[in-house]
């Protein structure tokens, strides 16, 4: 009894210290800004969706429902405005405080303009069509680049640097110029890489590429997404090429489109799953080849090859 009694002694005074650096040092700031953009986000979606569904509804507002923003004359002011305003406001005082300001008035400043890059980044459709697309097929623009912000910023909380060759030892501490000219030549080829992979259609891996290198390797080795730029100038004359990526595009886009569509029926109140021929209707409507050169887009120019792989 006396011997479990020291056992148990020493047992309760073994102390167990684990600590996990979720956050890199010194990215503290950063990370307040990602999550400031995320709430910003959803938040402007959430109202947003609110007064669409409210259009039509002529009953007097309430001084806490949501409702669009007008000036002189009935002008709507899109909430891009707001956001540009808060970023270069927040972006102007980051300037002002980067050598002697402190922590937290630059996480406030951070803050601020995460709420404003999500603002601009929610419309960014419109900025670039120059049209209000916000609704149509066109703004899902702006969800991708929503997203792609999110998963940089996220790389970057987390202590990984784009083209890190620069984080190495030989690079701070070697004065040496034949070592410095490696490191740039190196990093001259990752961006080299980084190039080949966004014209191959992959931005995700093009741009975690830029954080994890060998990403980049598998990107440029692998087969080109139909549609690309990549496609367009080097496949027209490689049929079993083309094929081969239009039917991996359909491969990988399968769950995607199935997830979308599912959640597109419980939405509008259809909690069922998508059918097959449902699926493969609305992937022969996002899959396509890309044009020959010198054709546009949708012109029908599009080799044979890829009607048959729609099949």
């Amino acid at each position: 009894m006396r011997a479990a009694s020291e056992c148990g002694r020493k047992f309760g005074a073994v102390r167990f210290n684990v600590h996990f650096d979720v956050v890199a040092p010194g990215r503290i700031p950063l990370m307040w800004c990602l999550i400031a953009f995320i709430l910003t986000f959803f938040v402007t979606r959430t109202i947003v969706r609110y007064i669409r569904r409210n259009a039509d509804n002529t009953a007097p507002r309430k001084w806490w429902q949501p409702r669009n923003i007008s000036g002189a004359g009935g002008l709507h002011i899109h909430h891009v405005v707001i956001g540009v305003v808060l970023v270069l406001l927040s972006g102007v005082a980051m300037v002002t405080m980067a050598v002697d300001g402190g922590v937290v008035e630059f996480t406030a400043a951070a803050i601020f303009f995460g709420i404003g890059a999500a603002l601009v980044l929610d419309e960014f459709a419109l900025i670039l069509h120059l049209q209000d697309v916000y609704w149509s097929e066109d703004g899902r623009t702006s969800v991708d680049a929503v997203f792609v912000a999110v998963a940089v910023a996220g790389l970057l909380v987390l202590g990984f640097n784009p083209l890190s060759f620069f984080d190495i030892g030989i690079w701070r501490d070697d004065d040496n110029v034949v070592a410095r000219v490696t490191v740039v030549v190196m990093a001259l080829l990752t961006l080299a890489l980084a190039v080949v992979v966004l014209l191959k259609g992959k931005l995700w891996t093009g741009l975690v590429g830029m954080f994890i290198t060998p990403l980049l390797f598998i990107g440029a080795i692998r087969v080109s997404r139909p549609h690309a730029p990549w496609a367009r100038w080097h496949y027209q004359d490689k049929p079993r090429k083309m094929h081969k990526a239009l039917e991996r595009e359909r491969y990988l886009r399968r769950p995607v489109v199935q997830a979308k569509l599912w959640l597109q029926h419980l939405i509008a109140g259809e909690p069922r799953f998508p059918q097959d021929a449902e699926v493969d209707a609305e992937l022969d409507k996002e899959i396509h080849a890309a044009p020959a050169p010198g054709h546009p887009a949708g012109s029908g120019a599009e080799p044979q090859v890829a009607a048959k792989s729609a099949g």
